[in-house]
């Protein structure tokens, strides 16, 4: 796999054939871009993890706010992305804007919690947003709250340790059904004969572990991940390609600690990620 000290300086000649980056913590962000291949099969992406610092949840805000930045400074330099998606809440809500900022001939796409199309669907009106505690703090969160769900009981949950397990469940490892449940029962209101019928899935990591949360649910609830509105939202900023029947072979995987393990080297060759 790519540590990013590694790279020498990469000049792509096409704009169009400008690579699209995709970035997380962890690999989470293999969710979007499952989305974002099945959408556009003949780009280009690299998928950036930045599993040094993994888990972001764990750093004081302006120290993780500067990592990123500066991350983000190599990764232009050396890719000119035509585009960069922030595959992760806890990311998205603190340093989007900074992002902006400091890259403006760059378009950036963030993931935010889905509280929009949450609201719009829900039939009992209480919504659950499970997330990160840094997600759950952050003031973005509270403001989609208020933008998109006035009308709706929204109760906001703060895993501490979903993100880890489901890196663990994604490299194969056995994880303690017991712990999953604990984490997401708060999610499960019942209210004057009304239940939560929608779980937002507030961090990119959790559709892996989507089946598990089918399974020990107290009752069925509509998991909803935001991945294929990230997909389209990507598609509709990109210039149209001549031949949307090419698939693109060359995707590549970056690691900033530069030595994932074998169980994530193998996860990442399933993706068709080369290393």
């Amino acid at each position: 796999m790519h540590h990013l000290a590694q790279y020498t300086h990469t000049h792509v000649g096409s704009s169009k054939d400008a690579p699209i980056i995709v970035f997380d913590s962890g690999i989470g962000g293999l969710t979007v871009l499952r989305e974002a291949r099945v959408l556009m099969p003949d780009r280009h992406f690299i998928y950036v993890a930045d599993d040094a610092g993994f888990p972001y949840g764990s750093w004081e805000e302006p120290a993780l706010r500067e990592r990123i930045v500066t991350l983000f400074a190599d990764l232009i330099r050396r890719f000119h992305p035509q585009l960069c998606v922030i595959a992760c809440n806890t990311a998205s809500t603190l340093v989007l804007d900074d992002l902006r900022q400091a890259f403006p001939d760059t378009p950036f796409v963030g993931t935010v919690p889905a509280i929009k199309p949450a609201a719009e669907r829900t039939h009992s009106g209480l919504v659950s947003v499970l997330a990160t505690p840094g997600t759950v703090k952050r003031a973005y969160t509270r403001d989609l709250i208020q933008s998109f769900a006035s009308q709706c009981h929204v109760r906001l949950v703060g895993a501490d340790r979903l993100a880890t397990l489901a890196e663990a469940h994604i490299r194969g490892e056995k994880i303690d059904d017991e712990l999953v449940l604990e984490q997401i029962t708060p999610c499960f209101i019942e209210q004057d004969g009304k239940r939560t019928d929608i779980v937002v899935l507030a961090c990119t990591h959790y559709p892996f572990l989507a089946n598990v949360f089918r399974r020990l649910a107290p009752w069925p609830v509509d998991w909803l991940d935001p991945a294929e509105a990230i997909a389209r939202r990507m598609l509709s900023l990109l210039p149209e390609t001549k031949d949307k029947s090419l698939h693109h072979h060359e995707d590549l995987a970056v690691f900033t600690s530069g030595k994932p393990d074998y169980a994530i080297r193998r996860l990442l060759q399933g993706f068709g990620l080369r290393n």
